[in-house]
C-alpha cells in the first residue's frame, strides 16, 4: 500500500501493513467464492481473515490506538467501532457456514468497510503514529505484538 512517509521502516508498522496486505488478498478470495456461489468457501475465508485480524486488532487496540487516542480521540473511537462491526460479521462463520441467506451480502459489506478501514489506517493512523509516538509508546506497541503474536511468518532479515 503506501510507502511515502517511511512508517513501514518501523517493524511494528511493517507487520501491521503485511497483515493488511494479507487481508486484502483474502478479500479477493471472498469475492471469487461469492461470484461462484460457494458460501462454505466464504465462511472458510472469513475464518482465515479473523485469524489474521485477531492479533492485528490486539496490537492496534492495546498498543497503537491508546498512544494516539489523546490526540485523535474521535478517529480512534471510530476505528475501534469499525473493528467491532467487522468482527461481528466474521464471527458468524466461526463455527461453520452461516445458514442465514443474507450473511454473504453482510460479509461483503463488512469487507468493504474493512478495505476503507485499512486505507484510513495506512494513510492516516500509521503516518500519525510515526509523527507522534515516542520511544516508550513504540516499546508498548512492540510488547503488545510480542504478547499477541502474528499468524504471518516474518520475512527473513
Amino acid at each position: 500500500m503506501c510507502e511515502y512517509c517511511g512508517c513501514q521502516s518501523l517493524t511494528a508498522i511493517d507487520e501491521l501493513t503485511r497483515e493488511h496486505d494479507e487481508v486484502v488478498r483474502l478479500i479477493g478470495h471472498l469475492r471469487s467464492a461469492r461470484q461462484e456461489g460457494v458460501t462454505p468457501r466464504m465462511a472458510e475465508v472469513a475464518r482465515e481473515i479473523a485469524r489474521v485480524l485477531g492479533p492485528h486488532t490486539e496490537v492496534e487496540e492495546q498498543g497503537l490506538f491508546p498512544a494516539l487516542a489523546g490526540d485523535f480521540p474521535e478517529q480512534i473511537a471510530a476505528l475501534a467501532d469499525e473493528h467491532r462491526r467487522i468482527e461481528a460479521v466474521l464471527a458468524e462463520a466461526a463455527e461453520g457456514t452461516p445458514t442465514d441467506p443474507a450473511w454473504p451480502d453482510r460479509l461483503l459489506a463488512a469487507m468493504a468497510v474493512l478495505r476503507d478501514h485499512i486505507l484510513k489506517e495506512q494513510d492516516g493512523v500509521f503516518p500519525a503514529a510515526l509523527a507522534h509516538l515516542g520511544t516508550e509508546e513504540w516499546e508498548a506497541v512492540e510488547a503488545t505484538r510480542a504478547r499477541a503474536g502474528s499468524p504471518l511468518v516474518r520475512p527473513a532479515a
